[in-house]
């Protein structure tokens, strides 16, 4: 069973450390798996925003150019056609391209619990007692990141994630705030410290663990 490093509200490291659920956070990892729903977010998250024009859409090109015979040249009928430089483009992308990929519940489940394994393995989960932030303010959040002695890119888990969490952790560079119920494996893996309040890491142990 592994165990991590836990802080109370205010930052203070505790004696005791807290022992993580095996099933979650203690599975061996299948990297292709992994991988496999690491690509698949980004996929799902792509905008097919590139577009080109056809010959039907290009500007110009209305007149014929040159008289069909007696010229010696190739006959052609617009300057627009797709073997000239300016023409449309025959099989180009029309921004309809669906790049979405599928993976089923439990192997996204799977993927979560072996990308949680990987950087308990690695020592970069810590355990919070709770993230408080009354007044929805960001230095209390930049002096409690400053005790727990983290910096580079962090991944907060909250219970909750309303309006005042929002506020308090939003434009600290380089913190990523989510709810535990979306924790997914890019947000996790490009983590370089994963921090999870206790009420938190109830539910991802309820969300994850083995039924």
């Amino acid at each position: 069973m592994t165990k991590v490093t836990s802080y109370s509200k205010t930052g203070t490291k505790h004696e005791a450390t807290v022992s993580l659920d095996a099933g979650v956070f203690g599975v061996e990892a299948n990297h292709e798996l992994v991988g496999q729903a690491y690509r698949t977010y980004l996929a799902n998250g792509r905008v097919a925003g590139a577009v080109t024009l056809k010959r039907g859409e290009v500007r110009g090109g209305g007149r014929k150019p040159w008289r069909q015979k007696g010229t010696g040249r190739a006959r052609v009928g617009s300057i627009r056609v797709p073997n000239w430089r300016g023409g449309g483009i025959v099989f180009g992308p029309n921004g309809n391209e669906n790049h979405t990929l599928g993976l089923p519940v439990r192997m996204k489940r799977a993927a979560i619990r072996q990308a949680l394994s990987l950087q308990a393995e690695s020592g970069h989960i810590i355990i919070l007692e709770t993230f408080s932030c009354p007044e929805g303010k960001v230095k209390p959040t930049v002096e409690l990141l400053g005790k727990l002695g983290i910096e580079g890119k962090i991944l907060l888990a909250v219970s909750v994630k309303d309006g005042l969490v929002e506020r308090a952790t939003r434009n600290i560079a380089g913190l990523k705030t989510v709810q535990a119920k979306y924790l997914n494996v890019y947000n996790i893996m490009n983590a370089d410290k994963i921090v999870i309040t206790e009420k938190a890491l109830a539910i991802v142990n309820e969300w994850l663990g083995e039924k």
